[in-house]
């Protein structure tokens, strides 16, 4: 078995398998790319919605600032999922995300239902294509694990937010990571890795060819430092804190496993 501990494989292009892994999973129908019903945003016109940023919890809707007419980006979130339901609720949002496939959901649910969506296909680190100030919301579940560095994500999502805009997210606990992912599947939790944890330098050269065969997403856990602190350290302000469970997995029956945040882009002061 040829060690990898450490050492990123060279010219590992993660933006572009992860597409790839994501289009299959649409193929796949995972729960994460099956669009939402007609039934869904029909209930979301008569102001009876809800979506999650974590596996199961809602965003309580104290959290959203007016959706009617309101910019939304939903960051990293195709699937046809959170998207829609904001519109149809009164939103004008654009979907960003790296799956041509997940986009085309969105779309996919915006003919059904005459919505208007746009949608764009990029890196969730890299917003160019959008001016300063552009949003009022930003929604970004649970999706940064896709990404090696997420860092750049605040800072690119604190840059396209209006001040006074809200910055919705979800991540997962790290903690996930440190155990051997096959016993866990298993039901047994057996700390193995160090965190941060990465697919790329946390496991073996073999074990990850067994993603990469299979077009699994390659994932990473960033530490709370990162996510948190990284919200912080771009300049936002923490109003809100929540944290759920994947219901059915191991290590929920001892602790809460993802975490959400509500937080805001305020005025700086001189």
């Amino acid at each position: 078995m040829n060690q990898l501990h450490g050492k990123r494989p060279a010219r590992f292009d993660v933006r572009g398998y992860n597409a790839r892994a994501w289009d299959k999973a649409v193929e796949r129908e995972s729960p994460w790319t099956v669009p939402v019903g007609p039934e869904v945003i029909e209930a979301a016109r008569r102001g009876d919605w809800a979506i999650v940023l974590t596996p199961a919890k809602p965003v309580p809707h104290a959290w959203f600032p007016p959706l009617a007419g309101a910019a939304v980006l939903c960051l990293a979130s195709g699937g046809g999922q959170q998207g829609p339901i904001l519109a149809a609720a009164g939103a004008r949002v654009t979907v960003f995300d790296n799956s041509p496939q997940q986009l085309a959901q969105d779309r996919y649910v915006a003919r059904r239902d005459g919505l208007q969506i746009t949608t764009v296909e990029g890196d969730m680190r890299a917003l160019s294509m959008f001016p300063d100030a552009s949003f009022d919301l930003i929604v970004h579940p649970v999706s940064n694990l896709f990404v090696p560095e997420v860092r750049p994500v605040w800072h690119e999502a604190h840059r396209v937010l209006r001040t006074g805009g809200v910055l919705l997210a979800g991540f997962c606990n790290p903690v996930i990571y440190l155990f051997d992912q096959e016993l866990a599947d298993k039901g047994v939790l057996r700390v193995r890795h160090k965190l941060p944890y990465s697919d790329l330098t946390s496991i073996s050269e073999a074990e990850r060819s067994l993603y990469t065969e299979e077009l699994q997403p390659l994932e990473f856990g960033h530490s709370l430092e990162d996510q948190i602190g990284g919200q912080l350290d771009a300049g936002f302000v923490l109003t809100g804190f929540y944290e759920d469970i994947w219901p059915g997995t191991p290590l929920s029956e001892y602790m809460p496993t993802y975490i959400a945040t509500r937080s805001v882009k305020l005025e700086r002061t001189k």
